[in-house]
């Protein structure tokens, strides 16, 4: 029964009680929804403007990942998955479009209703959608996945549930949602779970799924082949249901998408250029400048295609733990934002081309603006000006070096901070007051050449603190389960941001997930004031005070000094066979895993 699945304690009549809302308030519903204004796209528009409506369909594309996966469940904790698994075979009531902020526009559901608070949301789901083996997609499957997603699921389903007061069945094929907080963007998220399939799981246990247990989804997409560890292949499915919606116009027009597993980067850089790939994603600026010149290149076999966007730099870099010492204390961190010289490493390894994230949000309207904060940010951080970090207010830019490899002045201004938080030298080794040495371990995956190779150059600058630094080179389970378990003192650390972030930010340095295993927080940032400036973003019903709020955040971030910023991707490259095609419009946001291989192509010349 339907009813078994609600959580009567939380009623639908008091969630619109505690906003105070007459029961008749609500809105006409609507083909999409925006987080602010409305959606630049009308009913019935023939694509989305990055598409092509006229793509031909076949084909058969290559990918290459390092590492390996002992699992195809990637909406669970458990395990290591393919990271393209969560896209290519599933979908949510809405979908988003990559060329406005936060817009989204039917899928699974033919319209979306909302309070004018957006206290409750209301989906009516397509009469047509189905699942891939050809079953109905149902109110009870999409009750189910809400319920079991938010309470067995991956931790980045979880905190969505904690803000639904009430789920339930409102029609024959409409679903609503109210929430128990003031929450503009939850209307949003909502759209967004993915929806799976509640009588395939009965008799099982959802959260200890084995390999072979591969969620049934309604993608485009379902897993045709796989070798754990190995391969996994995924075919399009000639049945798939959405295929002439005006939001798949266009897309997902590969007739089967593979993925090979290689050890390392460079073993894969290598299949690549022997014809084994069909085309593969490059960072490194420098590399793709001047190792891109194989002879398959040469021919115009392989073309190199950039790609631009408008996005965020989010924060790539170093993360130290400061859940435990040394990394607990803001000012051994500054040392060693000072010790890793970053103009030194970046000539190094790129070339010196690809610029420096200075703050989380740089690049972008969201980003903190220099010198001491003005206006409504200041406002918002006032209250908490007694426990931030220094320079979160007054004003903070990342340390520069000069450029030199030794880069004296900075590893000056490091030992005179790591002098003032108890740490001394004492034979050429640094030390605290209890005589442990100063030493650093960096957790990595095995593989991973260009992190390992920028830690290197940053050890021998360390050594001349006192401080010694260690890699310890890991396999991608290994690796997968000393992060979830907090255990490290660095690591790598990727985390793309949108412009439109919302919800997701107490995910990523909420206080509530920062001890918790598996957390996304992985640095460990447990500050009042970005809890309370995640709060704003939540609260603002204006886009200027939106922007406020996400500035200010970036300062209490960028202030704390929690990651090691590296470079930033100003534009997506990626190399592939020329037989890819591609839209001639780029999106807002650029490349994306939606982006390719969603809107791309096969065609033979």
């Amino acid at each position: 029964m339907l009813a078994d699945y609600f959580r009567p304690a939380r009623s639908l009549l008091a969630g619109i009680a505690l906003f105070g809302l007459p029961l008749a308030a609500q809105a006409e519903s609507a083909h999409g929804i925006a987080m602010y204004g409305e959606p630049a796209l009308p009913p019935g528009f023939e694509s989305l403007p990055y598409a092509n409506p006229d793509a031909p369909k076949g084909g058969r594309v290559v990918f290459g990942n390092t590492g390996g996966f002992d699992s195809l469940n990637p909406f669970i904790q458990k395990g290591t998955v393919p990271w393209q698994s969560r896209f290519w075979g599933y979908e949510s009531l809405m979908g988003r479009s990559w060329d406005e902020p936060f817009t989204l526009y039917g899928l699974l559901a033919e319209s979306v209703e909302t309070a004018p608070d957006r206290s409750w949301v209301e989906f009516a789901l397509r009469p047509e959608a189905r699942f891939s083996d050809g079953s109905p997609v149902t109110v009870e499957d999409v009750i189910w996945s809400y319920e079991t997603l938010g309470t067995q699921g991956h931790l980045r389903y979880r905190g969505f549930w904690t803000k639904v007061a009430a789920i339930e069945q409102t029609g024959t094929r409409k679903v609503r949602l109210t929430f128990n907080t003031a929450d503009r963007e939850l209307a949003l998220i909502a759209g967004m779970r993915p929806i799976l399939k509640k009588a395939q799981w009965d008799g099982k246990d959802f959260a200890d799924a084995a390999l072979a247990d591969i969620p049934i989804g309604t993608g485009a997409y379902v897993v045709s082949d796989y070798e754990a560890g190995r391969h996994v292949t995924y075919t399009r499915n000639p049945d798939y249901w959405g295929a002439d919606l005006s939001f798949n116009r266009g897309t997902q027009n590969f007739d089967e998408m593979r993925i090979e597993f290689y050890g390392d980067a460079t073993v894969l850089f290598e299949a690549f250029k022997a014809g084994e790939l069909t085309a593969l994603r490059e960072f490194n600026a420098e590399k793709w400048d001047n190792q891109y010149d194989f002879p398959a290149v040469q021919r115009g076999d392989v073309v190199k295609t950039e790609i631009p966007h408008q996005k965020p730099s989010g924060i790539t870099g170093f993360a130290m733990n400061t859940r435990m010492p040394p990394f607990d204390d803001w000012r051994v961190r500054e040392a060693m934002l000072l010790a890793f010289n970053f103009e030194y490493i970046n000539d190094t390894l790129t070339g010196g081309k690809l610029p420096r994230i200075t703050s989380y949000y740089s690049g972008s309207e969201l980003a903190m603006r220099p010198g001491p904060a003005e206006g409504r940010v200041r406002e918002l951080l006032e209250p908490f000006a007694g426990s931030l970090p220094p320079g979160a207010i007054d004003g903070y830019t990342l340390p520069q070096g000069d450029g030199t490899e030794r880069n004296r002045r900075n590893l000056r201004i490091a030992a005179k901070l790591l002098a003032e938080a108890g740490w001394t030298i004492e034979d050429g080794v640094l030390r605290n007051e209890q005589g442990q040495a100063f030493a650093v371990d960096v957790l990595l995956r095995q593989g991973d050449s260009e992190n390992e190779a920028a830690v290197d150059i940053f050890a021998r600058a360390l050594e001349r603190l006192g401080i010694t630094m260690r890699t310890e080179k890991v396999d991608d389970a290994q690796y997968t389960a000393r992060t979830n378990e907090l255990d490290f003192q660095m690591t790598p650390y990727r985390r793309a941001l949108s412009l439109s972030p919302g919800n997701e930010q107490q995910l990523y340095w909420g206080s509530d997930a920062a001890d918790t295993p598996g957390t996304r927080n992985l640095m460990g940032v447990a500050s009042p004031a970005a809890d309370a400036m995640i709060d704003a973003m939540l609260a603002s019903d204006s886009r200027e005070d939106f922007i406020a709020a996400t500035r200010a955040l970036d300062r209490v971030l960028t202030a704390g000094r929690y990651v090691i910023p590296i470079w930033s991707f100003e534009v997506g490259r990626i190399a592939h066979a020329k037989e890819l095609k591609h839209p001639e419009t780029f999106p807002l946001y650029g490349d994306g895993p939606d982006y390719m291989p969603g809107f791309w192509w096969y065609e033979a010349e």
